[in-house]
């Protein structure tokens, strides 16, 4: 019912902004205003009659559903408090880090070993946190905005640079889906900064092909990560030779 009230509210915004009234609406519908008011309340807009009036307006529901989606508040980032609570429970973390990657309940019993009821509480701790907002049938609806982070230098990502970063750098990086890339070079302010610039466009179109393969099933794709680092540093053995 909530998805339904955003989505009349996503369309009475998108009516005004292209100059459409209720008498307008009322036209298209064959009712009068009265009628059409009683529809915008949430009483028996039909799919059928939905799709006439966002016709009326050049849109199609898919339009529609993505301006909503679009709308609606979505969180960039964890307070300092709430992301302790999720460091200090190691599972939490685990449910928290998966279902962002797109896991629904049914993946997750199937990947950890948790049981149905400890998966419950995570779901209903994340909930809480309003990363996720939990659904009939458990089923999980993301709240986390696409850029989504954690804190710089909180909890979660201490936690990643002092357990799980040396665990990372052990590997070779020659498999076919492993790649390394270590560059060295002069820079100015101006290209380190155009540097990094590129760095978040790299990051965007990681998080736009997490997105497109979302749909796919769990067993055609496997965790990846990539880590961006760029900063002003020489080597250690070389600071003892430099003037």
């Amino acid at each position: 019912m909530a998805q339904a009230t955003a989505l009349i509210a996503t369309l009475k915004k998108q009516l005004k902004a292209h100059g459409k009234t209720y008498v307008d609406v009322a036209s298209a519908l064959d009712l009068s205003e009265a009628s059409v008011k009683r529809l915008f309340a949430g009483e028996n807009l039909t799919l059928q009659r939905l799709e006439t009036v966002c016709q009326l307006i050049g849109l199609d529901l898919a339009e529609l559903v993505a301006l909503m989606k679009q709308e609606q508040p979505q969180l960039m980032q964890l307070t300092l408090q709430q992301e302790k609570e999720v460091a200090e429970d190691f599972i939490l973390l685990m449910v928290a880090l998966s279902v962002i990657n797109g896991y629904t309940y049914e993946e997750l019993l199937e990947t950890y070993k948790l049981s149905a009821t400890d998966c419950v509480r995570k779901l209903a701790h994340l909930d809480r946190l309003k990363i996720i907002e939990l659904l009939p049938n458990n089923r999980i609806k993301l709240k986390v905005a696409p850029n989504f982070r954690w804190r710089s230098n909180g909890p979660i990502q201490k936690f990643f640079h002092t357990t799980v970063q040396q665990e990372f750098f052990r590997s070779s990086f020659d498999a076919e889906d492993e790649k390394l890339l270590v560059l060295n070079g002069l820079l100015s302010r101006a290209g380190n900064a155009e540097m990094q610039k590129k760095m978040q466009k790299l990051a965007q179109d990681f998080n736009q092909v997490m997105q497109d393969d979302r749909a796919l099933p769990m067993g055609e794709k496997f965790g990846t990560t990539m880590v961006l680092a760029l900063r002003h540093w020489n080597f250690d053995h070389f600071k003892g030779n430099m003037r």
